[in-house]
């Protein structure tokens, strides 16, 4: 007998077809319950759990609660360069978004690192503007500071901030990738002012034209898509600097800015001796500093200081100068180099 509205079971089956009787013998029972799969309820709501692929490629069984594929994160894809004369589509060897930059070549201290690919587009340090200050009134210094961001940049930076000093710093590109992007959008963030030094270094008159493009180019690029800054000055490292140097610089709106204050710090790492040559600086003076090095950097709040003792302020090339300069030439005008 089976109850209206219920499926009888296999074995009220059994007891029907043996007439009502319930004696079977074993051998029957037990053909009929492995044919019913041991005489598992019938699920009639749901979906039977499937397997995924493990990374090993092994089949996983998986609960009804549990995903049936693997979370693959998306990659968004690479940006290119804004638009621009000053800022290119992404230059080739550019790091690009979601994918490994290739090994940092050349001067000591570069980096293998790796682009970060989800910094918000638009999401940018609103930059403080220059202070409304007459150089020509009052002493001014421009303290400036090349081959960086480095290990020692943040910490500087901090010294700065406690004398409400600006300084100017040329970007190696090569050493943006990484943690440097965070340094490049503090400076922008605290009125201090980015210039280009090239993507890797070199001496840009043994390059060919096309040469000294990428490397401005580059530079110019990763700067703009870390910070929002399109940089209108370059240092050309070592100083090193010809009539071509000036024509792709003049092309990207660049002035060239040299220095007529050298520390050598990059060759006597004392910071004593550092401090005492950068305080020969006099109202104008262009000082220049390299802030990859630890000797620089304890240097640097014995040269504030001295500096505020004498009543100068520490200024960007942008505050010293009191206007835009022109693209291409060298600053100071005159200078040797």
């Amino acid at each position: 007998m089976t109850l209206r509205g219920t499926r009888p079971g296999p074995l009220a089956v059994l007891a029907l077809l043996s007439g009502g009787s319930m004696r079977v013998r074993m051998l029957s029972m037990a053909l009929l319950l492995a044919a019913a799969g041991c005489a598992s309820p019938i699920t009639t709501t749901g979906t039977p759990p499937t397997a995924t692929i493990a990374p090993t490629g092994q089949a996983t069984p998986i609960g009804p609660n549990e995903p049936t594929a693997p979370i693959v994160p998306i990659v968004p894809a690479g940006p290119t360069g804004p638009p621009g004369r000053t800022t290119p589509a992404a230059p080739a060897g550019a790091p690009v978004a979601g994918t490994p930059s290739a090994t940092a070549s050349g001067t000591a201290g570069a980096r293998k690192a790796e682009a970060r690919p989800d910094w918000p587009v638009g999401n940018f340090p609103a930059p403080r503007p220059a202070r409304r200050i007459n150089c020509e009134r009052v002493r001014c210094v421009a303290l400036t500071f090349d081959d960086g961001p480095g290990t020692y940049t943040g910490a500087l930076l901090d010294m700065l901030a406690r004398y409400r000093g600006r300084a100017t710093f040329f970007v190696v590109g090569q050493m943006v990738p990484g943690d440097g992007e965070r340094i490049l959008r503090r400076m922008v963030a605290e009125g201090h002012e980015l210039g280009n030094h090239s993507w890797s270094h070199p001496e840009l008159p043994g390059l060919s034209e096309a040469g000294i493009r990428e490397q401005l180019n580059r530079t110019q690029w990763i700067v703009k898509r870390a910070t929002g800054v399109t940089m209108d000055l370059m240092r050309p490292p070592y100083g090193a600097t010809d009539a071509r140097v000036a024509a792709e610089s003049r092309h990207l709106g660049l002035a060239q800015i040299l220095w007529d204050v050298d520390t050598l710090d990059w060759r006597d790492r004392d910071s004593s001796i550092v401090a005492r040559r950068a305080a020969e600086a006099t109202p104008g003076s262009i000082v220049l500093m390299h802030d990859i090095h630890l000797s620089t950097v304890q240097a640097v709040p014995r040269l504030l200081r001295h500096f505020a003792a004498r009543g100068y302020r520490l200024v960007t090339l942008s505050e010293l100068y009191g206007r835009r300069l022109v693209s291409g030439r060298k600053y100071p005008v005159g200078s040797g180099f």
